[in-house]
């Protein structure tokens, strides 16, 4: 049997991108990921399809999993020679008990990695905008657990030496022990007007901070209803977020948006939305699966030097056309003869890293757009090639036949509906949970509607909606939705820019 390896990953505070690069490197290589409850689900999703997940979340009260369990369950599966990643939130040495996981490592002779993480005693504050340590205010800063029980009959935590013995005070897990921690600090000398800040969910779109002071932090928290997971911050550094808040600034922050695209596609839309602040909830509407038969495809790609033209619609119509393409041993070189129109600058982009340029690219991003462009190219008798999805609108191949060609519409690929659960997404858009719903095509408006039910509509009533063009925009209208923003330019970035442009005003609108 082949050696076992544990690699104790600290994932970082929250923001699934503050993860470091070995650490996802790991993930990915893993065969068992025994996770906390604070690991993002978007790292477990780079994992390999067959991964073995073990969830063994603590929290307040509710362990899933005693520690000493943990530990031997890391120890179990190394035995069975597997690669496993103890994935922790946070870093493992920072109060992650990662260190009693290592020695029974080392006491069942097992080698070990330790990969570090950003720990929250010093990002959190970051994402606040509140500096551990700023010249002229604090030089010095100490990271403590507040998870100690104040039943005690002796504290571990030397407060005679801590209350004022550096400038910033940063308490990990310590909201429920709020009381006992700030009358410590009083008691021992740290005054009751101490700037002090709790900051909840921290680096996460729904991160949330509560200025005030070491004396009324406990009642504000309480009045407030924070609850775990917070860090304490306690010294004159907190009256910073007042010049320094950035992170709860942008421009989206607060609000929550459903990306309806497929979800090999939806990253490219969570980026751009996340980088503006906006949580997103990323429920795809459709999904892409190959068409039940490559017959008609086959028999176009066997024929490919009868076409004068190759038009392309769509991103997913070039990859499926291509990959379809390398299977049947073939590669960019059989499209020689034809001319290449593509829809849209994401899908000439798209053709141009499988080393095809093309001739056109209307600047109306559109089937009507081409077809103007293509005016005075197109000649009777000429024979065009179009691969696209199974279902789309008629208009190219109607208006190319009355130019007088010939059109073949092949389908590389067909559009499905998602699989994501529409009873869940109709209970958050009754709540009002969902800002702003995205479709980025036709397919994502009916097929969110399936989803929805019969009242998805006026569900959706509850929400914003932006599309990416008129067509998309057109469908809405036909079942009854008014989209708030339509896109000029009919990509992505275009999408985000009208967004963010619709926002812009204010915010909070």
């Amino acid at each position: 049997m082949k050696q076992g390896m544990v690699y104790l990953v600290g994932a970082g505070p929250g923001d699934y991108k503050l993860i470091s690069v070995r650490a996802l490197e790991y993930i990915q290589i893993a065969d068992t990921i025994v996770y906390d409850r604070l690991a993002d689900d978007r790292l477990l999703a780079t994992a390999r399809p067959d991964v073995e997940l073990i969830y063994v979340g603590k929290a307040s009260s509710d362990h899933t999993m005693r520690q000493e369990d943990i530990n031997q369950l890391l120890v179990n599966k190394a035995k069975e020679g597997k690669i496993v990643v103890r994935l922790k939130g946070g870093d493992p040495f920072v109060f992650g008990r990662g260190g009693e996981e290592a020695l029974l490592l080392v006491a069942n002779r097992i080698p070990f990695e330790i990969v570090p993480g950003i720990t929250s005693a010093i990002s959190v504050p970051a994402y606040a905008g509140i500096p551990v340590t700023h010249r002229g205010i604090a030089t010095s800063f100490a990271v403590v657990t507040g998870h100690e029980d104040p039943t005690k009959a002796e504290s571990t935590i030397k407060w005679s030496h801590l209350a004022t013995a550096v400038d910033t005070l940063v308490f990990l897990m310590g909201v429920e022990n709020l009381p006992h921690i700030t009358e410590n600090l009083i008691r021992h000398g740290r005054l009751a007007n101490t700037p002090a800040a709790v900051i909840r969910w921290g680096t996460k779109p729904e991160q949330r901070v509560l200025v005030t002071t070491v004396g009324e932090a406990a009642a504000a928290v309480k009045e407030a209803g924070i609850k775990p997971p917070a860090i304490f911050i306690v010294g004159e550094v907190v009256n910073l977020r007042e010049q320094l808040a950035w992170f709860d600034q942008r421009l989206l922050f607060g609000k929550k948006v459903l990306v309806t695209r497929s979800r090999e596609q939806a990253s490219m839309l969570t980026s751009e939305l996340e980088t503006l602040g906006a949580e997103c909830i990323e429920a795809p509407a459709i999904k892409l699966v190959p068409p039940e038969s490559y017959r008609e495809l086959d028999e176009a790609i066997e024929k490919i030097n009868h076409y004068n033209w190759v038009i392309f619609t769509s991103v997913n119509g070039v990859e499926h056309f291509f990959n379809r393409l390398y299977t049947m041993k073939r590669d960019g070189r059989v499209l020689g003869n034809a001319r290449i129109a593509a829809i849209g600058a994401q899908t000439a982009a798209k053709l141009k890293e499988y080393g095809i340029l093309a001739d056109i690219i209307p600047l109306e991003f559109r089937a009507e757009g081409i077809v103007e462009a293509l005016a005075g190219r197109i000649e009777p008798g000429m024979s065009v090639l179009i691969p696209r999805a199974l279902v789309a609108r008629d208009v190219l191949p109607e208006k190319l036949g009355e130019m007088g060609a010939s059109a073949d519409v092949v389908p590389v690929y067909r559009t499905l509906v998602g699989d994501t659960d529409g009873r869940v997404l109709a209970d958050q858009l009754i709540a009002g949970e969902i800002d702003l719903v995205t479709f980025t095509s036709s397919s994502t408006v009916t097929n969110l509607l399936n989803l929805l039910g019969s009242t998805g509509a006026e569900l959706l009533k509850n929400a914003k909606v932006a599309c990416i063009g008129p067509i998309t925009a057109a469908t809405c209208l036909e079942h009854g939705i008014h989209p708030n923003v339509i896109a000029e330019e009919y990509t992505i970035k275009g999408m985000v820019e009208a967004i963010a442009n619709m926002y812009g005003g204010n915010c909070n609108e």
